[in-house]
């Protein structure tokens, strides 16, 4: 298997809404405010979103996010992605004082599936990407995502 990078993006979210604890963890939602796409083939800003983040007694945190992103050529994209983050002292510690983190501090790891109508970026609909994060410093996340070739 081969991974070639295909775009960072990054996001800045508003401070989570804890919904509560419940059967499987503890479930907290984020807006995602807004944010960007840069790629050799891919460019754009977020438009909005959310984060259904649940945090389970295992230590971490399953990632749950859904966005509209516009590229800068005016297609739109639907992004939904998956992963687990581990809810590390070095997490734990960036989230609380609004610190960043570096891509390999932390166990980051995404599935994003894009979906567009635009035939230009109808590749996009039949790739499997992967996705490593970080913190970025203020409230935000930044993803590299790689495409499995």
């Amino acid at each position: 298997m081969e991974l070639v990078e295909e775009f960072v993006f990054n996001a800045k979210l508003k401070e989570a809404l804890p919904i509560g604890a419940g059967p499987i963890g503890t479930r907290n939602y984020l807006d995602i405010i807004s944010g960007e796409v840069v790629g050799e083939r891919l460019n754009g800003k977020v438009l909005g979103g959310g984060e259904w983040a649940l945090i389970g007694p295992d230590g971490f945190l399953r990632v749950d996010v859904r966005m509209q992103v516009q590229t800068d050529d005016d297609a739109f994209l639907y992004v939904q992605y998956v992963g687990l983050l581990g809810m590390t002292d070095t997490v734990q510690t960036a989230l609380a004082s609004g610190t960043g983190t570096n891509f390999g501090d932390q166990y980051f790891y995404t599935n994003p599936r894009i979906e567009t109508g635009d035939e230009r970026y109808a590749w996009l609909n039949t790739t499997f990407f992967v996705g490593e994060g970080r913190f970025l410093e203020g409230g935000g996340v930044e993803y590299r995502v790689s495409r499995v070739a």
